[in-house]
């Protein structure tokens, strides 16, 4: 199995993020677990490759956070890494490419309803155009789940890639709330892929809820992801449910691995 959206950070700052989740929506994370202990528990459930990604919430703090992304990337097998950026701060475009010349960062991660930037920025403009020159990718998070703001949203997403077709996105949790918009965007730009993270909870409001053959029809450019650490209910619950959809094997066995292999192809 590949897991293409776990959340890794320094400890402290984990511990910042907890806090943060308790505040604002009264979530208490399942899964307090610091970075050493997520890749030991993934590793164990059978998570062979881990791509995870963390994320500037303010300005600043990006070039610190890829120090400490370099460390671990080259502490560990099997790890890969979305890296932090902030366009605010000084030289952002510079060391964005520094931090990506690394073999095991495969692109750079923008959290929208965090940072509170929208997908068509135009602070963000020289970053894709970099990402796109250096055949690396982008996640994610535009769309309006579990919570939304103004910065989110198919709206503005569809405003960037009118803008920048051939970007290559990861668009995170399947874009929901609006899973049938950011859907449709599958059969106008080649380049986007699709992660599940938080979507297959079926005791959540949120749960993905669109006909299953829409999963089947696109099978290609949808990826496995568990938002791990970063969730309040049993990660292995979603496996399940998808599971029990009674997609066919080819779905499963794409989903879950073939891929994320795909997409990890250039950093073996």
């Amino acid at each position: 199995m590949i897991d293409f959206h776990v959340h890794l950070f320094p400890d402290n700052m984990f511990d910042a993020l907890w806090k943060t989740f308790y505040k604002l929506y009264g979530i208490t994370i399942l899964y307090k677990y610091y970075y050493r202990q997520c890749i030991e528990y993934l590793q164990a459930h059978n998570v062979h490759h881990i791509v995870y990604s963390n994320y500037a919430h303010k300005k600043g703090i990006a070039q610190w956070l890829n120090f400490w992304n370099r460390q671990i990337l080259d502490e560990f097998d099997n790890l890969y890494c979305f890296a932090a950026y902030h366009p605010d701060d000084e030289n952002s475009l510079v060391h964005a490419e520094e931090i990506i010349s690394h073999q095991k960062i495969l692109g750079i991660k923008i959290h929208c309803l965090v940072q509170e930037i929208a997908p068509d920025d135009e602070r963000l403009f020289p970053l894709y155009e970099m990402l796109m020159d250096k055949k690396k990718r982008l996640l994610m998070h535009a769309g309006t789940g579990p919570v939304g703001n103004e910065f989110v949203g198919i709206k503005r997403f569809r405003s960037l890639m009118d803008r920048y077709p051939n970007l290559p996105v990861n668009i995170a949790h399947l874009g929901g709330l609006e899973y049938a918009e950011f859907i449709r965007l599958l059969d106008e730009y080649p380049n986007l892929y699709m992660d599940t993270a938080f979507c297959f909870w079926p005791q959540t409001p949120w749960c993905y809820n669109l006909d299953i053959n829409i999963l089947e029809r696109y099978k290609d450019r949808i990826i496995y992801g568990s938002d791990f650490p970063n969730i309040f209910l049993p990660r292995e619950d979603e496996i399940n449910y998808l599971r029990e959809l009674n997609l066919s094997d080819d779905f499963y066995n794409k989903v879950f691995r073939e891929n994320g292999i795909k997409l990890l192809a250039g950093s073996f």
